[in-house]
C-alpha cells in the first residue's frame, strides 16, 4: 500500500531526470488509458514510479489545474492538507503538504519548491521543483520527505489533447511497514490520475489563461 500512497507524497517534489536509461521500467498496470511502470533504484529499497495518460485537456488547461493548490486534497491520494508558503512569480513558487498514512506508519510532509518551464520550440512543459526541507519547521509526530527526485512532462498531441508523464523516486524516511509497501502497488496513482481528468473539466481550468504557458 505504501508504493499506492507513494504518488501522493510528492507530486511535486521535483527534480530533473536528466538520464532516464538508468531506469529499467516494466509496465505494471494499464487501466482506464493509465499506465503504471515500476522500476528498481540502486540502493534503494523502493521502486521508482512512472504514470502516463493522456488528456483532453490544452496545456494551459493542465498547467492551470495542477497549480491549483487549493483543490490537490481532492484528487491526490491521501494529500491531508496543503498550503502555499511563498509565492515567487506565477510559475515558481513554494508549498507545503502533510500526506496522511494509516496506522502505524506516521504521516509525511513536504516542502516543494515547484518552477514551470516551457520549451518555446516544442511547447513540452515542465514542472521541476526540488525539496526545500529546511523552509518550514518540522511538526512533532510528522516524518519529514528529505529525499525526493520527481518530474512532470507535459507534451501537446495536438491543440485539444495532452499526454501527461509523471515519474518519481522517493525515500520516505522513517519505518515503513513491509505489508504497507508491498500492497496495492498501483492503485493510488489511478485514482488519482482519473481525479485529475475530473478536475480538468472545471470552467475556471478549461477557460485558464497563463502568461508563462502558450498552446500549441
Amino acid at each position: 500500500m505504501f508504493k499506492k500512497l507513494l504518488f501522493s507524497l510528492p507530486l511535486f517534489l521535483i527534480l530533473s531526470f536528466t538520464a532516464s536509461a538508468q531506469y529499467n521500467w516494466v509496465l505494471k498496470s494499464n487501466k482506464e488509458g493509465i499506465k503504471i511502470y515500476t522500476s528498481e533504484v540502486a540502493n534503494s529499497k523502493f521502486k521508482a514510479l512512472r504514470i502516463e495518460c493522456n488528456y483532453a485537456s490544452t496545456l494551459t488547461q493542465m498547467v492551470a489545474t495542477l497549480l491549483d493548490l487549493k483543490i490537490r486534497p481532492e484528487w491526490i491520494y491521501h494529500t491531508k492538507s496543503i498550503r502555499l508558503v511563498k509565492q515567487v512569480s506565477p510559475s515558481e513558487l513554494f508549498y507545503y503538504s502533510e500526506i496522511s498514512l494509516p496506522w502505524p506508519a506516521q504521516n509525511r510532509d513536504f516542502i516543494a519548491h515547484l518552477v514551470t518551464s516551457q520549451d518555446p520550440e516544442t511547447k513540452v512543459v515542465t514542472m521541476d521543483g526540488p525539496v526545500a526541507p529546511t523552509m518550514v519547521p518540522e511538526k512533532d509526530g510528522i516524518v519529514r520527505i528529505r529525499h525526493s527526485l520527481s518530474k512532470w512532462l507535459i507534451y501537446p498531441v495536438n491543440k485539444k489533447e495532452v499526454k501527461v508523464e509523471y515519474t518519481i523516486q522517493l525515500d520516505p524516511g522513517g519505518a515503513i511497514p513491509a505489508w504497507l509497501s508491498n500492497m496495492f502497488a498501483t492503485d493510488g496513482p489511478t485514482q488519482s490520475f482519473k481525479a485529475l481528468g475530473a478536475q480538468l473539466k472545471k470552467p475556471a481550468y478549461v477557460n485558464a489563461e497563463l502568461p508563462f504557458i502558450k498552446n500549441y
